[in-house]
């Protein structure tokens, strides 16, 4: 298993490598600042402080990868410590043998391991459907209030986690492929509404600072994933998981209090860091009206 992880991680850096130089090489710019446009750093900054919309984005993108983080990262403990394992192999054995009947053979016999590969898989399956439908909801009905809606309900599916019980594997993974659909709505959306906010900048300060303004988000993105997978291993602390190199033998009986842990970590705990980033769209002033004013100006400033 081991060396099969290396190997395909290999092929994933070598074909993201791959990737990310053609994107290099293909893309140009649409948008291209005049001489009059040109800021030092330090103008770039003070726009950005200034720039009420983009805080916000900033504030929501590193609480929208707090959950990403802490939900990817706490799935693992909940499937070994929590989910039924008799439930679970009787809910993917029909899947599994039928995978196999067509040549799948990658996702093991461990009911464990293969009902968590299967968990993820029918998530980002669906997500995928989800990213799909993104920008025809945009269009007609704005990417702020498109995405608030979307996050909203694919949090509540994060939330409900709480109350399935262990058997309840047919639940859990419908909670999964309904969150994943609608966390796919906002997937392409985020960095809409950043582009966004760049228009926004350059519509009240005569000023493109597109680069500036997405890399700093970039920062926000990484502090999400710091904090939120470091909160994993913290907070199962804090609810007394035994972790297995500690334990006196290899099977390890967690405490209640760590069950307990697991399953907070997989709803409760990921959904507030949701919730708080969807109530910081009601400070969001980018609607459609707006979008499509600062489009109009724009378009109308660059042709003078």
């Amino acid at each position: 298993k081991a060396v099969g992880i290396e190997i395909v991680m290999t092929y994933l850096a070598i074909i993201g490598t791959v990737m990310l130089l053609i994107t290099f090489f293909t893309t140009k710019e649409r948008v291209i600042p005049t001489v009059e446009q040109k800021s030092s750093f330090k103008e770039d900054l003070g726009d950005l402080v200034k720039n009420r919309p983009w805080i916000i984005m900033l504030l929501l993108t590193t609480l929208v990868f707090i959950t990403l983080a802490m939900k990817g990262g706490s799935y693992v403990y909940y499937f070994e410590n929590y989910v039924d394992a008799n439930s679970l192999a009787d809910f993917n054995g029909p899947i599994l043998n039928g995978l196999k009947s067509i040549g799948v053979n990658f996702f093991g016999d461990n009911p464990i391991s293969a009902g968590f590969g299967l968990f993820n898989a029918g998530g980002i399956i669906f997500m995928i459907v989800g990213i799909s439908l993104s920008k025809a909801l945009a269009d007609k009905y704005g990417k702020r209030d498109v995405f608030g809606s979307a996050l909203f309900v694919s949090t509540l599916f994060i939330a409900v986690f709480y109350f399935f019980p262990a058997t309840s594997v047919e639940l859990m993974f419908l909670s999964q492929i309904l969150h994943g659909f609608f966390y796919g709505i906002t997937i392409p959306l985020l960095w809409a509404m950043i582009a966004d906010v760049a228009d926004y900048s350059e519509w009240k300060n005569n000023r493109r600072a597109t680069a500036i303004i997405f890399s700093a988000m970039m920062i926000g993105l990484k502090l999400g994933l710091t904090i939120g997978s470091s909160l994993v291993t913290w907070i199962l602390g804090l609810y007394n998981y035994i972790p297995k190199k500690f334990a006196a033998t290899e099977t390890v009986v967690q405490p209640d209090s760590a069950i307990e842990g697991t399953k907070m970590l997989v709803s409760i705990y990921p959904a507030i860091s949701f919730f708080i980033a969807i109530a910081l769209l009601f400070l969001y002033e980018i609607n459609k009206k707006m979008e499509n004013q600062i489009e109009q100006d724009l378009i109308t400033r660059r042709k003078a």
